[in-house]
């Protein structure tokens, strides 16, 4: 078979990893309408069904690295596809609140591990003129998914088949199942363990040339033996160090207000605010499978756009669209307006202004960017924790959601997420750096104070978040 079509598969086993990411992560917001008939939910019972699958994202992520380091990438990628068949499989059949929220959990710990060990294994397989643009063609996969899944919930509202909606997912994770048996394991992680004869033939299948294979294998064995000799290890002291501080704070702000902006109350809830409205079930999911068609449609601009124009510049475009679409939508339930054409004409344009601005910003942004803030010798562990806080704040979100709507309302939820958009806007202007058209050693050079030579010479401060700005 040649080399390109072997690639191919690669990069279509890694697709259906995203896919299963988005499917699971978008089908609860259509199943939720009808599950509610026939297992009785509080406000909080229904924040925890949501949120379970968060709670086990957060164990797969944490989990995910050094796992992946010890079972290999391959490996655990097949472990994620059983953990999300079992998961799946479990939460369809549920009859009561504790096992769906159980096993929604069990479905969050897969994609926890998929949240890291796919990208990190299709990066450590691809040629290099292709990585890239990996991290944003993942987001669009994760896109894909939610879509699917919205296209699913509509599908089958008519015959309120909840169960479907969740179990369908199997299919995905089946697939996932039996093609990785069919690919190979990561090179790097081969070398990483001793084995390069192994890692110079997979390579010399991938790529088609031993030549080829073979500049690649050295490039990889002299970045390990650098690896290991300047080896530093990830602790919360070094991270609050005075070296390593800023760039933690940033990465640790851009998941914060990536979840704080209130996308997954879209994304979770948006047909029962829909339903809320004066919208029926059907007429709800379908505006939602629009909802998914636009989130998948706008991340294809961000992957053109982020090597363009720069990661700040659409991280601060995203951040006054989502404001405005807040004040719009808070504005519209606040005002009073009955049930009728107007309310929902106005609380779509308010939920797609939204949506654009998102999907074309933070959505991409932040798994582009949070690789290139840390030193390379701490950086995959640093971006796994910071992937781990990623879920935490997902889960908070979608957990006191539901309640906050019951206790407030929607006007006053939006109004507060018109508040964080605006927050979210002030850090990326102030603190956080640009990292656009330069190369990870030198935005670490930047970002990172150097240490004290031997003749005592002083630290360099950090530089400001317009370092490495294109003007």
């Amino acid at each position: 078979m040649p080399a390109r079509i072997k690639n191919a598969l690669i990069w279509v086993f890694g697709a259906l990893g995203g896919i299963l990411w988005g499917y699971d992560t978008g089908v609860i917001s259509g199943a939720m309408l009808f599950i509610k008939n026939d297992i009785a939910l509080t406000p909080l019972l229904e924040g925890l069904v949501v949120s379970g699958l968060l709670v086990g994202a957060m164990l797969g992520a944490g989990l995910s690295g050094r796992l992946s380091d010890s079972w290999g990438r391959r490996r655990l990628i097949l472990a994620a596809s059983g953990v999300f068949i079992l998961g799946t499989l479990g939460a369809s059949l549920a009859t009561g609140a504790g096992w769906l929220i159980a096993f929604r959990f069990v479905i969050g710990a897969g994609v926890g591990i998929a949240s890291v060990v796919v990208p990190l294994y299709l990066t450590e397989l691809a040629p290099k003129h292709v990585r890239g643009g990996l991290t944003s063609l993942m987001q669009l996969l994760v896109t894909v998914g939610i879509f699917v899944a919205y296209v699913t919930d509509y599908l089958l509202a008519g015959a309120g088949a909840w169960r479907w909606m969740i179990g369908l997912g199997v299919v995905p994770a089946a697939i996932l199942a039996l093609g990785i048996l069919t690919q190979p394991e990561s090179p790097r992680w081969l070398v990483g363990k001793g084995r390069v004869e192994e890692a110079r033939t997979v390579l010399t299948r991938l790529r088609g040339d031993a030549g080829a294979a073979g500049e690649e294998l050295a490039e990889i064995e002299r970045a390990e033996r650098t690896e290991r000799e300047q080896s530093e290890p990830l602790t919360l002291r070094a991270l609050v160090s005075p070296r390593l501080r800023p760039v933690f704070a940033a990465g640790m702000l851009l998941v914060l207000f990536q979840n704080f902006v209130g996308i997954n109350t879209i994304i979770y809830y948006a047909p029962t605010l829909l339903t809320d409205i004066g919208f029926g079930s059907d007429g709800a999911i379908l505006a939602n499978v629009g909802i998914g068609l636009l989130n998948m449609l706008m991340t294809l601009p961000a992957m053109g756009l982020i090597d363009r124009k720069g990661r700040r510049p659409l991280l601060l475009a995203g951040a006054l669209g989502m404001c405005a679409a807040m004040v719009l939508l808070a504005v519209t339930h606040l005002s009073g307006l009955g049930y009728g054409p107007l309310l929902s004409a106005l609380t779509l344009s308010g939920i797609a202004l939204y949506i654009a601005s998102f999907a074309v910003s933070w959505g991409p942004v932040q798994w582009v960017m949070l690789p290139e803030l840390f030193p390379m010798r701490i950086r995959a562990a640093a971006v796994g924790l910071c992937v781990l806080f990623n879920w935490l704040f997902n889960m908070v979100v979608a957990l006191v959601f539901p309640s906050l709507l019951h206790a407030w309302g929607a006007g006053a939820n939006f109004l507060f997420f018109a508040g964080t958009t605006l927050l979210a806007y002030l850090f990326v202007q102030r603190l956080l750096p640009e990292t656009k058209g330069r190369s990870l050693e030198e935005i670490e050079a930047d970002l990172l104070p150097r240490r004290a030579d031997r003749r005592g010479g002083a630290q360099t401060a950090p530089v400001s978040s317009e370092a490495g700005a294109t003007h």
